[in-house]
């Protein structure tokens, strides 16, 4: 509870886009972007392959076997399962000092289309069972990261595996997440009028439900 009166405490104190710019700008110069650009392990790092035995002892036990299994398959597969053990790593990691709730596991596989409350049909992140207060730079990290080892996995060369995160479009040819009617260049505008106007004139489905949820799986 503490963690999320200090991200709630954090948002009230900059509530304007200056106010934000601002800290932001101070946060850099406190935590340059060159800080964040390698990695070394803690003198004391704690075994990977320990902490996922520890996070089995609360999932249920006949799962765990085929878990582990669906990890075995590749450098990625391990990766996508591996989420507690790149924390630990990250723990130790600088810190700007920016909370947000995190998704807590921002990995490639965990974007996708879904429909949203007005039934459009929008991409972004669809996977949220690990969501956390946290440093913003976690799930950045783990985006990244995941591209390098998707890169890896897929036989792509260094060079096209650095230009991906940066050169990554939307089907709008935006960034990621993008839609061409979208006020800021990144998330789609949602005006109240037309989702109710669509509500009135498209009623649901029997399937509906079942189907968004299916597509977010």
């Amino acid at each position: 509870m503490a963690t999320v009166e200090r991200v709630s405490e954090q948002l009230d104190r900059t509530r304007t886009a200056e106010e934000r710019a601002a800290r932001g700008k101070a946060a850099r110069a406190e935590v340059p972007r060159s800080a964040h650009a390698d990695w070394e392990p803690a003198a004391q790092r704690r075994d990977p392959v320990e902490l996922l035995e520890e996070q089995a002892a609360s999932r249920v036990p006949e799962l765990v076997p085929l878990r582990y299994g669906r990890m075995l398959v590749s450098p990625f597969t391990f990766f996508r399962g591996a989420a507690y053990p790149m924390a630990a790593d990250l723990a130790e990691s600088p810190r700007s000092g920016l909370d947000v709730q995190l998704c807590g596991d921002a990995h490639l596989s965990n974007f996708g289309a879904f429909a949203a409350p007005d039934r459009r049909l929008v991409f972004g992140l669809n996977d949220f069972d690990e969501t956390l207060p946290g440093p913003f730079e976690w799930d950045v990290k783990r985006l990244v990261a995941s591209f390098a080892v998707a890169g890896r996995d897929r036989g792509f060369g260094a060079k096209a595996r650095a230009s991906r995160p940066r050169t990554s479009r939307g089907p709008a040819g935006g960034p990621v997440g993008s839609r061409s009617s979208g006020s800021n260049g990144t998330w789609p505008r949602h005006d109240p009028r037309t989702a109710s106007r669509r509500s009135r004139s498209s009623p649901r489905s029997s399937t509906g439900n079942r189907g968004s949820r299916a597509t977010r799986r």
